[in-house]
């Protein structure tokens, strides 16, 4: 692919600022780690997007879209093509009485506060999970008993062509962490989300002790890409890498969390290939352990880094 080819393509777009030549993955993934991407762009319109997808797909370009990076794991040698980010470029929150429309750029976190902040209920379960309300739809995220399902009016989104179509809940056919979006080629360009009215104060109360649990249990405090492992059948992740004997296990600068074993953190100075090794010695000590095979949370991307 012409890089500069593409950057001067785009640039009929968008503004120039907004559009990255070998931009390093580690400054937009919650792994921070991660190399270059060919092109990464952030649109800051329907319209923007519309016309980069077409690009996309005129050129026959590979690409991601991401949101804020909280799910991804790319490797050293960086991701091939364009990289869209849907972040706080894209963010817009607006509230109508139970009824929230916001941009997929929004963080779960901002729409947690403005929803507090005029006493509506049910999205407390998301206020404290890290990303996008994009990804989140995208994904069908969810935490301690609610899922974005249970929210969720409808979404807007965009295919290939640049067409905009809105969707029900039923019509994106959410399920365990997938949806329409993750089975079809288009992008989540906002979403209207239904909640009940409540207490301000009982609200704010559920979202402390939400908060309260995550603090104490997971280790907030390291770059990591949440829970690297899905849970499997009738097991939790965590218990059988602590029952391996794997706590606090470090391989140069990656490690199996003291504090919740089934996040592999980032100590500092990490290399993706060190993260990544490390998931293989937890799942392969596991498996050889219990007969249990874990499976990644955290999708991994990109090219390792040649040698």
């Amino acid at each position: 692919m012409n890089k500069q080819y593409l950057y001067e393509k785009l640039s009929k777009i968008i503004d120039k600022d907004d559009i990255k030549i070998d931009e390093p993955m580690k400054k937009h993934i919650s792994f921070r780690v991660g190399g270059p991407a060919d092109v990464l762009v952030r649109p800051r319109t329907e319209e923007q997007i519309g016309e980069i997808l077409k690009v996309v797909k005129e050129e026959n370009i590979p690409f991601l879209i991401i949101g804020n990076g909280s799910n991804l794991l790319v490797k050293d040698g960086g991701l091939r093509g364009l990289v869209i980010e849907i972040a706080d470029n894209f963010n817009s929150v607006n509230v109508e009485g139970n009824i929230v429309e916001v941009q997929s750029g929004a963080l779960l976190s901002s729409i947690g506060k403005e929803v507090l902040r005029n006493s509506l209920k049910g999205f407390e379960f998301a206020t404290g999970i890290p990303g996008t309300i994009g990804g989140a739809v995208s994904m069908n995220a969810g935490a301690y008993g609610g899922e974005i399902k249970d929210i969720v009016k409808s979404v807007r989104v965009v295919d290939m062509e640049g067409n905009v179509s809105e969707l029900s809940n039923e019509e994106m056919n959410f399920g365990y962490r997938h949806s329409y979006v993750t089975d079809n080629r288009c992008l989540v360009l906002s979403c209207k989300i239904e909640l009940g009215s409540g207490n301000y104060d009982e609200i704010k109360a559920h979202i402390d002790d939400l908060t309260n649990r995550r603090t104490t249990k997971q280790p907030l405090e390291l770059a990591s890409a949440g829970s690297t492992f899905k849970r499997p059948e009738g097991h939790y992740a965590s218990q059988l890498i602590d029952e391996s004997g794997l706590r606090g296990l470090s391989l140069r600068g990656a490690q199996v969390s003291e504090k919740h074993c089934g996040f592999v953190v980032n100590l500092g100075n990490a290399r993706a290939k060190d993260i990544l090794d490390l998931i293989f010695v937890v799942k392969s000590t596991v498996f050889n352990k219990f007969g249990v095979m874990l499976e990644e949370e955290v999708k991994i991307l990109g090219e390792d880094l040649e040698d």
